[in-house]
């Protein structure tokens, strides 16, 4: 649990507030009582042995670190049965996501001297012995100090390089528009990596636009807009730096942080620069806000709406802000208009919005003081909060799947699925959090009134009651993203692998009414395994359509169908990621083990090799960085809980079980459903052997609470979202 205001950690560190929290620990902001100082301290809650020693490896990894432009590693220590901490540097200041929504854009002098002083961090990463590579710049991971310093922070994703690691990985989370296509996966990581997200950062400030989607760009479904097509008054040899930074072919961009600082000095007008570069620092505000930390803002995200789009089809181009063209309009008004005018606008547009009456400020060379914190989510990413330093591994190689088929349909449109309200107006109404996992309802089948129906409960097993009565049963829910709507298949009458004859359902729990049929291509194949996308715009659902089980996805809002798995296997049970860029699923090869792809079906990698063993039911953790799901022999019905980084996908040994095999055994562990804040695990269990119910326990398998008694069989927990209701 997140520890409160006022705890004094280890005797030393008194915590002031919490600045991020996820599932599998938090960061808080804390004094040290010792020195006097303020501190970041991150925690890992998560103890499994092999998670335990990857945090403790991160903490390794920056405790060397020594450099103007990075935070240090001040203390790491770890509490037994509680959590491991670290302790780093408190990095006052505005990060440079903050800093462009107050101007709008930075000028080229500006941006040139932060890319220097990142490209000097970088510099220094890349020459330790074993290199350090960051892997998650962008601007939310750029601070800028009260002295206008630069700093390059959050090492949640750095790892080193072995140099007897030859084939890498990319990171296992992903932030579209500053990850380059190898962090999907598709090719090894390296230094170039870095070079690729710091050019990505360097063009939205330059343009106040995130550009296009690396992966994306790779596949040929969106192309870069040119820097100067967004803001002509960039220098053609800047523009020009910027852009070989953004190569999609690692071989085609600066192989080196010294080559790209070169070109950057080189493209400038500026005298000869220092090691230590600073910018103009950020406005005072009083009292200090506890806005920043030696892991970065940006990670504070989790908590916001996803974005609307995949990260795969970006809209083009993409604001940094949600304001598009009302920044250049105000430039434009400002750069006409005599400072007399423009104190006139500051004093007689209250409402515009801060980065506008900052402009203002700024084009009357006044100082600018903001009258608040900027608030709004600029970069619409999910971004771990918590994750390990981790060794570098190589991509197995098996059969992959042929290219996705988009099939157009002319249905209907169906009801109620344009883009969930959620991800648009502000919500009005959130249901209030309890002890176990946030939202506090979970949905399940039963078939506790004769045959199967969904049924819904409080987190805490209260209020159980059928939300549905079909007359041929139904099973199998899954949550919108915005919690107001269920889908579900019919007709079913026992928990099956494959089901026949089913169809999927679409329920709208919120205003209750009668269930719709998923307006799919007609077919009288099998749907069924429906998984909801992040976005709430896409259904992945396996389907016999083919002859043989494969994935598909049926998009809401054009109505077309995208067969994503075409190969000799069994594909089934598909999975979103966090982010909604990839699916896990599971293919029997022969034994059924876990594998993810792209949600184009692009890119298929395994991630378990668990020998004669199966594996079902992926689930992903809420910051993407584990996957959780069942292992059970071939010979036998009795599932147990494992988990896996995705970062050690395709590797051997790398598999955790929940709990550890010292720890208590929680019994049979079928589909878990991870709670909304990431915490807690929804579950079917049949500890007697006979009667499944639904169970929930933390993330580390302890605390198990049993939710339903009855004597009939309850399986399929899917944890409900918080409730987000459209503003009226």
């Amino acid at each position: 649990m997140a520890l409160t205001p006022g705890t004094i950690l280890n005797r030393r560190y008194r915590i002031v507030s919490t600045l991020a929290q996820g599932g599998m620990g938090a960061i808080y902001h804390a004094v040290d009582e010792n020195l006097g100082i303020q501190v970041a301290v991150k925690e890992n809650l998560f103890l499994a042995e092999e998670y335990a020693r990857q945090f403790q490896r991160e903490a390794n990894i920056l405790a060397s670190v020594r450099h103007p432009n990075l935070p240090r590693v001040i203390d790491y220590f770890a509490i037994p049965n509680q959590g491991q901490y670290l302790v780093m540097d408190y990095i006052e200041g505005e990060d440079l996501r903050q800093r462009i929504e107050r101007l709008g854009t930075l000028s080229e002098n500006e941006v040139i001297r932060i890319g220097i002083a990142i490209c000097n961090a970088l510099e220094y990463l890349h020459s330790r012995r074993p290199p350090i590579i960051h892997r998650d710049i962008k601007p939310g991971n750029i601070k800028v100090t009260p002295e206008g310093k630069i700093i390059l922070v959050d090492f949640g994703l750095a790892k080193l390089m072995l140099e007897d690691q030859r084939t890498t990985t990319g990171a296992r989370a992903m932030t579209p528009g500053y990850s380059p296509p190898e962090q999907y996966g598709v090719a090894p990581t390296d230094a170039r990596t870095d070079i690729y997200s710091l050019g990505a950062t360097l063009y939205a400030a330059l343009t106040g636009v995130i550009p296009e989607d690396g992966l994306a760009r790779l596949t040929g479904q969106a192309e870069l807009t040119p820097v100067r097509q967004l803001a002509p008054k960039v220098s053609r040899r800047l523009a020009s730096v910027i852009e070989k930074a953004l190569a999609v072919e690692p071989e085609k961009r600066y192989q080196t942080a010294s080559d790209f600082k070169r070109a950057l000095m080189e493209a400038s007008n500026l005298p000869p620069l220092l090691e230590e570069l600073t910018v103009i620092p950020p406005p005072q505000i009083e009292p200090p806000l506890p806005t920043a930390s030696a892991i970065g803002e940006g990670e504070k995200v989790l908590t916001q709406p996803l974005p609307t789009s995949s990260p795969i089809h970006p809209p083009t181009p993409r604001p940094i802000t949600n304001r598009k063209g009302r920044q250049r309009v105000w430039r434009l008004v400002g750069t006409g208009i005599t400072a007399l005018v423009l104190a006139l606008l500051f004093i007689l547009v209250p409402d515009a919005p801060q980065w506008v009456r900052g402009q203002i400020l700024n084009l009357a060379a006044r100082p600018v003081t903001p009258t608040s914190t900027p608030t709004e989510n600029l970069e619409p990413v999910y971004t771990p909060v918590l994750t390990a330093t981790l060794p570098v591994i190589s991509i197995s190689s098996e059969p992959t799947s042929a290219p996705a088929t988009l099939i157009p349909t002319l249905t209907p449109t169906l009801p109620n699925t344009q883009p969930p309200p959620s991800l648009i107006p502000t919500p009005t109404f959130t249901p209030a959090p309890t002890p176990f996992g946030g939202s506090g309802e979970i949905a399940f089948a039963s078939n506790r009134t004769g045959i199967m129906q969904i049924w819904l409960m409080n987190a805490d097993g209260t209020n159980q009651r059928p939300i549905t009565s079909l007359p041929d049963g139904a099973c199998q829910p899954t949550w919108s993203p915005d919690g107001q709507r269920l889908a579900f298949i019919s007709p079913c009458r026992e928990k099956r692998n494959l089901y026949e004859g089913t169809k999927i359902y679409v329920l709208d729990v919120v205003n209750g009414r009668a269930p719709e049929l998923l307006p799919l291509p007609p077919s009288p194949a099998a749907d069924f395994d429906p998984a909801w996308s992040p976005d709430g715009n896409r259904i992945a659902f396996t389907s016999l359509r083919a002859g043989q089980p494969d994935i598909y996805v049926y998009d809401l809002s054009n109505n077309t169908l995208l067969r994503l798995t075409d190969s000799r296997y069994v594909e089934k049970q598909p999975a979103w990621s966090p982010t909604g860029s990839q699916i896990a699923f599971v293919r029997e090869a022969p034994y059924s083990q876990i594998w993810i792809m792209s949600d184009t079906g692009q890119y298929p990698i395994r991630l378990t090799v668990s020998g004669e063993l199966n594996n079902l039911w992926p689930a992903w953790s809420l910051d993407g960085s584990v996957i959780f799901y069942s292992q059970m022999r071939p010979s036998s019905n009795i599932p147990w809980l494992m988990s896996m980084r995705y970062e050690d996908r395709g590797t051997p040994n790398k598999e955790v079980r929940i709990p550890p095999k010292n720890e208590p055994d929680v019994g049979p562990v079928a589909k878990v459903s991870l709670s909304p804040d990431g915490n807690w695990l929804a579950f079917e269990s049949w500890p007697d052997g006979t009667n499944h119910d639904i169970y929930i326990m933390t993330i580390n398998g302890g605390n198990r609470i049993r939710l339903t008694t009855d004597k009939d069989f309850d399986f399929g927990a899917a944890w409900r979202p918080p409730l987000r209701l459209p503003s009226p």
